[in-house]
């Protein structure tokens, strides 16, 4: 079948082959540019690389909710010696945000003064239904008199809420001890609209920092929406600098973490991809000493990469910074194509370039076939980035293979400097190996047997594993430092953890939120977290509201007169009380006119109701200053309509689970090779031609476990990749029919080339394309050592 292919592309001429890739060529650019130019985008989010993780509609609804506003919320932390200082900066940052910052972010503020003037509109005519806690056990105890001295003490404290129009309507003042507690409990005070929290005075001798907040427009892990909003703060935080007062600014939000993600992974593809591009180029030079072949070399690269970002692109509608950071080990791996070619024209100095492509062709196909083979199973798993690198380097080999076939007879027709002595030096290589084996006795090569057999079990059986997605990527101590800080000044900021409360109808749901919250103070007397929101303090359900309203009826029914005589108010405002708390009556908060209302609208994404798809209502409750997940699971765990919602531990679990199912892919893909090869050559050579990345696969593992590594998804993708790449230098051999020295040639800069792409990615920041890289740069270097075995084993298996 390959022969016969082969033979249909020699009958056609080296213009007409040039003109077809031309087509091809010209065809990407004009698909790339209309896909740019339709919206395409790059994404630098580390979880979009990350798998969907199955859920029922409520939580996904749960989910998307929460990450979107973690994603697009920041925090500013403006530290100053005094408290005048620190007020006037975050004023000054606010203002230049409002004035810069239009369309850019958008509720900008610091103390909401407005939303507490909505809740108490809201609030003020429920006030019958209302009561604390404290407020209804008093008056279920029989103790209205304590009640009615606490309002005797407010009234006669100069410093008192208590006003003539409060008592008119409220003389117990019981609500405004409500309103106050429906305030968030943190360490906060609020002065001059300003958000203050006090440094503990030990380390910073009594510094202020001053809160602002700020919601961004656009998804924070868009490079261009992250460009916007930092040079807006950037102008801001300059204007303050000019100010000359020493300030120091403190950042949190996913905003900062995405852009050091961003500038690193730029950083990285330009100096990884640059430093490859160079080695490689300096490979070709010194090997051909001709300007031609590192000028073809160039064009199979670059086409390359032109088609594996606009084939991304085309079939993912984004292409992911990190698909790009792996990517750049394209370029090691697409120039094997043009080595193979080149150094067979080096031991065949006669032929031209239509002969040698086509006495070569079998080869690269079946090593087309392979390494396409392997990207394949890579793109079989769940998780969207390693889906992209699959299509990402599977197109872009296909790309170098095209180029090999049609463009090469025409482009690279020309001749070349004599390589005789870089063919010797191969050929020397090669007789070294046969004439080490040559010496190497039954016994010794027994006792080699046993050596590496107990070595790579020592290390297999050394390694463990790490699942969790949190390694995959780091941020910079510049940026997780100073919102550590922040995140303890708000007392432990908001988690991407949250409990997910469910109901069959809104006053189940509300029930439930209210059995909740005694758990949830629990939690935070435990230290489990560091706070937590609920709407239950908002929405008190219909039995709660009715209860409430029972019991201030031994206010306004039973004893106004009482209280009212002993307040010494006047006599003329209790028929006008009676008649407000008995038109109350049945006037209850709910759900839909509280999130309409100016109250309510900043709540509502914590509420889901019924939609297509979902029957069930549900509550988001927020919680911060997790310490310890898996306690925290445990300790709502007994409660069936409480959900602890954690993406980031189920993603984890996945990945685990796909780890170990990318190992089984690894076993199918050499199983498949070896059936493809059998195709090709007897059952033996075919066998032996797998063996040689297999094997390079078990010594890498046990490397990893010698190192101390933890086994990732990524060290396992990895080894997919290492048979791949690494079962082309078999095929090689095994189709060279003895005549090795100038496949021994292209081997050896074949590896050196993707040993070069790879070793570079070892050297990544980021945990992900790091063990990525460190596997790919172990596995290919035994591949090396191992595959010219193979032209010694072809002398007796055919």
């Amino acid at each position: 079948m390959i022969d016969k292919l082969a033979a249909l592309l020699s009958q056609y001429s080296a213009k007409f082959k040039f003109s077809i890739w031309l087509i091809m060529m010209s065809l990407m650019v004009i698909i790339g540019c209309s896909l740019w130019q339709g919206g395409a985008r790059v994404q630098s989010d580390i979880l979009a690389m990350l798998p969907n993780v199955q859920q029922d509609p409520l939580t996904d609804i749960a989910l998307s909710r929460v990450e979107e506003q973690l994603s697009n919320s920041i925090y500013l932390g403006f530290i100053a010696d005094n408290q005048a200082q620190a007020i006037q900066a975050a004023k000054g940052v606010m203002a230049q945000l409002n004035e810069h910052g239009q369309g850019i972010f958008v509720d900008i503020k610091s103390a909401d003064i407005d939303q507490a003037e909505s809740l108490n509109n809201y609030y003020f005519p429920h006030r019958f239904s209302l009561l604390t806690l404290d407020q209804a056990q008093t008056l279920e105890s029989g103790k209205l008199d304590s009640l009615i001295g606490q309002a005797q003490q407010q009234i006669y404290n100069a410093f008192s809420y208590a006003t003539s129009g409060l008592l008119a309507n409220d003389p117990l003042l019981l609500y405004p001890q409500n309103l106050q507690a429906l305030a968030p409990k943190q360490a906060l005070e609020v002065h001059q609209g300003i958000l203050l929290a006090r440094l503990p005075a030990e380390d910073s001798k009594g510094k202020v920092a001053a809160i602002v907040m700020a919601r961004g427009v656009g998804s924070a892990f868009n490079p261009k929406v992250q460009d916007r909003q930092i040079s807006v703060l950037n102008q801001a935080f300059e204007r303050l600098a000019l100010q000359g007062t020493d300030i120091e600014i403190l950042r949190a939000g996913a905003l900062f973490h995405a852009a050091a993600a961003t500038q690193l992974a730029k950083s990285e593809v330009s100096s990884l991809g640059l430093a490859s591009l160079i080695g490689v180029c300096l490979l070709v030079w010194l090997a051909f000493r001709s300007l031609m072949p590192l000028t073809i070399a160039l064009l199979t690269i670059s086409t390359s990469m032109l088609v594996a970002v606009v084939m991304t692109t085309w079939v993912f509608s984004e292409l992911h910074l990190l698909t790009l950071v792996f990517g750049t080990s394209l370029i090691g791996i697409a120039i094997d194509y043009s080595f193979h070619f080149y150094c067979e024209r080096l031991n065949k100095p006669d032929a031209s370039a239509a002969q040698v492509i086509q006495h070569i062709f079998p080869a690269i196909t079946l090593a087309l076939i392979t390494s396409v083979l392997a990207y394949s199973s890579i793109g079989f798993t769940p998780f969207p980035g390693m889906q992209q690198v699959a299509v990402f380097c599977a197109s872009g080999l296909m790309s170098a293979y095209i180029t090999l076939v049609l463009a090469y007879p025409l482009l690279a027709s020309g001749s070349l400097p004599k390589g005789d002595k870089q063919l010797k030096l191969a050929d020397r290589y090669l007789q070294k190996i046969n004439s080490l084996l040559g010496k190497i006795t039954p016994k010794g090569l027994s006792l080699i047997v046993i050596i590496c057999l107990s070595v790579s079990s020592f290390g297999i059986l050394r390694l463990t594993s790490d699942d969790d997605i949190r390694n995959l990527q780091q941020s910079p101590p510049e940026v997780r430092v100073p919102e550590n800080t922040l995140r303890a000044l708000l007392s432990g900021g908001t988690d991407n953890q949250f409990l997910l409360v469910r109901g069959d109808s809104e006053q189940a749901l509300l029930q439930h939120l209210e059995s909740l919250a005694p758990r949830l103070n629990n939690a935070v007397n435990q230290r489990l977290i560091g706070n937590s929101f609920s709407l239950s303090n908002y929405l008190p359900s219909h039995d709660r509201q009715e209860k409430n309203y029972r019991l201030q009826g031994e206010i306004y029914q039973q004893n106004l007169t009482h209280v009212i005589d002993t307040l010494g108010l006047n006599d003329e405002l209790a028929p006008k009380l009676k008649r407000a708390y008995l038109a109350a009556k049945g006037h209850y908060i709910d759900a839909g006119s509280f999130f309409n209302s100016p109250a309510g609208k900043l709540f509502a994404p914590l509420w889901i109701v019924p939609s297509s798809g979902q029957e069930e209502f549900g509550a988001i409750v927020l919680l911060g200053g997790i310490s310890d997940i898996d306690k925290l699971s445990h300790f709502f765990a007994d409660s069936p309509y409480v959900q602890l919602v954690d993406k980031v531990g189920d993603i984890s679990k996945v990945m685990g689970k796909y780890r170990q199912l990318t190992l089984i892919l690894l076993a199918v893909a050499m199983l498949a090779a070896a059936l493809i090869f059998c195709s090709r050559f007897s059952i033996k050579l075919a066998c032996l031609v797998v063996a040689v990345p297999a094997l390079s696969a078990i010594f890498t593992l046990a490397t990893l476990g010698i190192m101390g590594a933890s086994l990732t998804l990524f060290h396992s993708l990895a080894l997919i990749l290492v048979f791949g790449i690494g079962v082309d230098y078999s095929v090689f051999f095994a189709e060279s029919k003895q005549q090795s020295r100038g496949v021994m040639m292209a081997v050896f800069m074949s590896a050196s080339s993707t040993i070069l792409a790879f070793g570079l990615l070892a050297f990544s920041s980021t945990p992900a394309i790091h063990f990525f890289g460190l596997t790919l740069l172990i596995g290919i270097g035994f591949t090396f050592m191992l595959s010219p075995f193979i032209q010694t084993f072809t002398r007796t298996v055919k």
